[in-house]
């Protein structure tokens, strides 16, 4: 797991550009959340379910709520206590997909 903790320089870095495509930190632990809006509930859910695939793949499953339209998600790696390599790369493949719909 070591090889996925970030350095302060990464960490600030790969705050930065989430940041500027929504993502925000959650205020009470070290995680990012984003919520996506979806013309439909269909279009919601398919976008769920390639995150879900890329996710299995990555062994690295977001915590989401999905009402309707709505995709809540929150990025987190518990085996280190916090923010890692995995939850950027898997917020970027989040933002990949998002844009593609």
């Amino acid at each position: 797991m070591a090889a996925d903790w970030l350095s302060p320089a990464e960490r600030e870095q790969f705050l930065m550009e989430l940041k500027a495509t929504g993502w925000v930190e959650v205020e009470d632990r070290d995680a990012l959340y984003k919520e996506l809006h979806f013309k439909t509930f269909n279009q919601a859910f398919g976008f769920m379910c390639r995150v879900a695939l890329q996710a299995e793949k990555m062994n690295h499953h977001p915590e989401w709520f999905n009402v309707y339209n709505k995709v809540q998600i929150t990025l987190s790696t518990h085996d280190c206590g916090g923010l890692s390599k995995k939850d950027i790369r898997l917020a970027k493949f989040i933002d990949k997909v998002a844009l593609s719909l």
